[in-house]
């Protein structure tokens, strides 16, 4: 962790060597500056998303650049590492330096940003001053619509039309306990339902999909998919019986960059489409032209690769790659970050049709808004254990985060910094 700090300016003793000593020293030092206490020996690796993403931010700011380029950078951070994020950039600022801050949360260009430039289709389509541009007309620009459009149909894609069956579960998750990580998690999810999982970086949410798909090796608990017992509890087991996940993130767990967009929408479903181990070429042609149309993915011809699109396309592939396996339930894990505006919008209407069509839906999200307007309910976790239920009327971003305060008086504080961020 400390090398990846250092790296490039790795500190030395009057001999040359190497001063391991120095550098971890230092690396503690500039780390707690951001709210990261850790063993900087252990490999960058053994953190999560968020704390990695701290220390690429460190290492940024530790250079003494004069221009500090910012890409989504609080894309896995919780609402206190948003607020440390925050603090940094305000002293850069102070200090003289520019920031430039690529984000598509708008409440964080509107709290951080002087002035904004709006690039569509790799063109500057606006620039000026933020403050002289409201958030709808802001929106418009991105998308390049008309602003009376994008203020009739509101912040999200969202319909909230499609209703659960009255049946039983799709899904069935009982007592998932994982060592250190979940504590007798239980989740239900019935055909036509879009279930969120609400809490705060780190509460267990991507571990409680991961567990559920198999990618998680789990203690104890039980799942049942349409009332079959899950046997086994490896993915391939999982994609089998009808769960498919679409994970956290996306670059290093989900696409294969180098292959074409062709092979990696028909990657998991290809032992469908053999037959005495050749692979039909037509039905592969057939299932990716489908999906390709019925998703809108952009991309100069199917045997483009798939690292040359961009991360709403990327996000819309690894989609095509799990409908075209027919699952029974659908697990999302944070499905529009960093992709934008109109793509976020695109995977939010997805998301409405594949529960009125009667799919099961996870729907993992740090965007608060998009989780109260996606779900149905809302099963909060803390500390990875289940902490409580919203449904109906009670999912609501005041009793979410009143739910993951748990009562405590800092509430108001937390409640504060995620709506900041």
């Amino acid at each position: 962790m400390a090398r990846n700090l250092f790296l490039g300016r790795e500190p030395r003793t009057r001999f040359g060597v190497l001063d391991m000593a120095r550098m971890n020293r230092e690396a503690e030092e500039a780390l707690r500056a951001y709210g990261v206490r850790v063993d900087v020996r252990q490999p960058l690796r053994t953190l999560g998303v968020g704390a990695q993403q701290m220390v690429a931010l460190a290492r940024a700011v530790a250079t003494d650049a004069r221009v500090v380029i910012m890409d989504e950078p609080t894309s896995s951070l919780e609402p206190r590492e948003v607020e440390t994020l925050f603090s940094v950039i305000r002293r850069l600022r102070d200090a003289g330096i520019a920031v430039v801050y690529v984000s598509h949360r708008l409440d964080e260009l509107y709290a951080m940003c002087s002035t904004v430039t709006v690039l569509r289709d790799g063109r500057r389509v606006h620039h000026g001053r933020l403050a002289d541009l409201d958030r709808l007309a802001l929106v418009s620009t991105m998308l390049g619509r008309d602003l009376g459009d994008v203020r009739e149909e509101g912040a999200t894609k969202f319909s909230g039309d499609h209703q659960a069956a009255d049946t039983r579960p799709v899904l069935t998750a009982e007592g998932l306990t994982v060592p250190h990580k979940l504590h007798d998690v239980s989740v239900s999810i019935r055909p036509g339902e879009v279930v969120g999982l609400g809490g705060l970086l780190g509460s267990g949410r991507t571990e409680t999909a991961k567990a559920i798909s198999g990618a998680l090796a789990r203690s104890s608990g039980e799942i049942t998919v349409a009332g079959v017992p899950l046997r086994g509890g490896s993915t391939p087991a999982a994609i089998r019986a009808g769960i498919s996940l679409l994970p956290e993130d996306r670059k290093s767990e989900g696409i294969v960059p180098g292959l074409s967009v062709r092979e990696n929408i028909a990657l998991a479903a290809l032992p469908r489409l053999s037959r005495f181990g050749l692979v039909s070429e037509a039905r592969v042609d057939s299932i990716v032209d489908t999906f390709v149309k019925r998703l809108r993915i952009k991309a100069s011809s199917p045997h483009q690769k798939v690292g040359e699109l961009s991360g709403g396309n990327q996000q819309k592939v690894l989609l095509a790659r799990w409908l075209a396996m027919n699952p029974k339930v659908l697990l999302l894990d944070e499905p529009t970050r960093g992709i934008d505006v109109g793509a976020k919008a695109e995977v939010q209407k997805l998301v409405d049709e594949l529960a009125v069509d009667g799919l099961g839906v996870l729907l993992i999200s740090s965007d608060l808004e998009e989780l109260i307007e996606g779900s149905d309910r809302v099963v909060v976790l803390k500390d990875g254990a289940v902490v409580g239920e919203l449904t109906g009327d009670d999912v609501t971003e005041d009793k979410l985060m009143r739910t993951i305060a748990g009562g405590d008086p800092a509430h108001d504080a937390v409640k504060e910094a995620a709506t900041d961020g």
